[in-house]
C-alpha cells in the first residue's frame, strides 16, 4: 500500500499562484509515475500533470507553461506549482502514485480560483 497526503489548497485570486504538495509514505519502492490530476464539479477526473521515476514530465495543454511538476525524492513528495491561476483552474486536485499496475490515490486537496 501507498499513502497519499496532499496539501497547500485554497483560495486564490485569478493571476495569483499556489503550490501544492503531496507527501507518499508506504510501500514507495517501486512507484514508477507520480501524477496531480483534477476533478471540477460535474466533470470528469482529468490529468493535469505527471513525472516518472526518470524524471520524465508531461502535461495537459491547458495547463502547459503555467504549471510545474517536481519531486524531491529524499522527502518522497511531489508538487506542483500553479502560477498564473484562472477561474476554469477551480477544482478538487489530486496526486497519485502509480505502483504494480494500480494508483494509489489521495484525498484530494480545494483549490478555487476567484476572477
Amino acid at each position: 500500500q501507498v499513502q497519499m497526503v496532499e496539501s497547500g489548497g485554497g483560495l486564490v485570486q485569478a493571476g495569483g499562484s499556489l503550490r501544492l504538495s503531496c507527501a507518499a509514505s508506504g510501500s514507495i519502492f517501486g512507484v514508477v509515475v507520480m501524477a496531480w490530476y483534477r476533478q471540477a464539479p460535474g466533470k470528469q477526473r482529468d490529468l493535469v500533470a505527471q513525472i516518472t521515476a526518470g524524471d520524465s514530465t508531461s502535461y495537459a495543454d491547458s495547463v502547459k507553461g503555467r504549471f510545474t511538476i517536481s519531486r524531491d525524492n529524499a522527502k518522497s513528495t511531489v508538487y506542483l506549482q500553479m502560477n498564473s491561476l484562472q477561474p476554469e483552474d477551480t477544482a478538487v486536485y489530486y496526486c497519485a502514485a502509480g505502483r504494480a499496475g494500480r494508483y494509489y490515490w489521495g484525498q484530494g486537496t480545494q483549490v478555487t480560483v476567484s476572477s
